[in-house]
C-alpha cells in the first residue's frame, strides 16, 4: 500500500517524499503552515499533512509541472505563478498523469482511486517575486527564477537561513522544453537570484534526489551556462517523455557528472 514517508528536518521544516521521486516541504510557523509543492497527485497528501500539523495550511507551488502541482486541488488556498497556468492545465489531465507512470513499477501499483481528481487552476492565486507569507514567527519569501518554466519561483525561509530551489536550479536542470527560456536568459535569471539571495542562506533544499543541495549550486550552474555559450560541452543526447535535448556535461550511470563537477543542464542547441 502506498504511503507518504516524512522526515523532520528542523523544528519548522518537514520533508515529504512522494511516489515518483518528488519531494515536498511543510513549513510551520506559530499560526499557520505552508506546503511547498504537492507532488504528482497520487494518494491524499492533505491527509498526510493533517497528521503533521493542526494549523491552517496554504500551498505554495514552485511551478506547474505534473510532479510538483497535481496534489494542489485538495487544498483551498493555493498560490502559483500564473505564467505556468497553461503548463498546469496540460499536465493535470488524468491521461497525462497516467502516461507519466507508463513503464514504471507504479503503473501497476497505483489504483484508479489513488489519483487526486483533476482540476484546472482557475482558483489558484498568483505567486510572484517579492511576495512574503507570514506564518507567525516564520516567513517565506518568493523570488522569480524563470528558466525551467517561465513561472518558476524559489522560496527563502529567512529564519532558517534555507532556500528551496525546486527545479529552478538543480543537479540536472531541464531547460529543453518549448516553454523554457534560452540559456542566456536563464543565466541572467540565476545571476539576479544569486545577487538577491547573497548572504541570506546556508541550507539548500531541492525537489528531487536526496533533497540536499550545496551552497554554491547557483554559481556552479551559472558556470555550466557559460560552458554552453562557449561551446565547451559534451552534448550527450537525452530523451524524456518524447522530448529530446543535450546533456551539457557527460554523466555517470547515477547521473552525476563524470568530471566530478556539480550542476548540469539539459538544453536545446537552437535556444542558446
Amino acid at each position: 500500500m502506498l504511503q507518504f514517508r516524512t522526515e523532520k528536518l528542523t523544528d519548522r521544516v518537514t520533508r515529504i517524499y512522494g511516489f515518483c521521486g518528488e519531494l515536498m516541504y511543510l513549513v510551520e510557523g506559530s499560526r499557520k503552515a505552508a506546503l511547498l509543492d504537492t507532488g504528482t497527485g497520487i494518494k491524499s497528501l492533505k491527509a498526510c499533512v493533517e497528521k503533521l500539523t493542526d494549523k491552517p495550511v496554504m500551498v505554495l507551488l514552485t511551478h506547474g509541472h505534473v510532479d510538483h502541482a497535481m496534489g494542489a486541488p485538495e487544498f483551498t488556498e493555493v498560490y502559483m505563478n500564473h505564467k505556468d497556468d497553461s503548463i498546469y492545465n496540460d499536465h493535470c489531465s488524468l491521461e497525462f498523469r497516467k502516461e507519466g507512470l507508463a513503464g514504471t513499477p507504479l503503473e501497476w501499483e497505483v489504483e484508479p482511486d489513488d489519483f487526486i481528481p483533476e482540476a484546472p487552476c482557475g482558483d489558484f492565486r498568483d505567486l510572484s517575486d517579492g511576495d512574503v507569507f507570514d506564518l507567525g514567527d516564520t516567513t517565506i519569501e518568493v523570488y522569480d527564477c524563470p528558466g525551467h518554466t517561465l513561472g518558476s519561483v524559489v522560496m527563502l525561509i529567512p529564519q532558517e537561513r534555507s532556500v528551496l530551489l525546486g527545479d529552478a536550479c538543480n543537479y540536472f536542470t531541464f531547460l529543453f522544453d518549448y516553454y523554457s527560456t534560452t540559456i542566456t536568459e536563464y543565466e541572467e535569471s540565476l545571476k539576479k537570484l544569486s545577487r538577491k539571495l547573497e548572504g541570506k542562506f546556508d541550507t539548500v533544499y531541492l525537489s528531487h534526489g536526496d533533497g540536499n543541495g550545496h551552497k554554491e549550486i547557483l554559481e556552479d550552474v551559472i558556470a555550466v551556462c557559460e560552458d554552453i555559450k562557449a561551446g565547451n560541452t559534451d552534448d550527450v543526447p537525452f530523451s524524456f517523455m518524447g522530448k529530446r535535448g543535450l546533456i551539457a556535461r557527460a554523466v555517470t550511470p547515477q547521473m552525476g557528472r563524470k568530471d566530478g563537477g556539480r550542476g548540469n543542464i539539459v538544453y536545446n542547441r537552437e535556444r542558446i
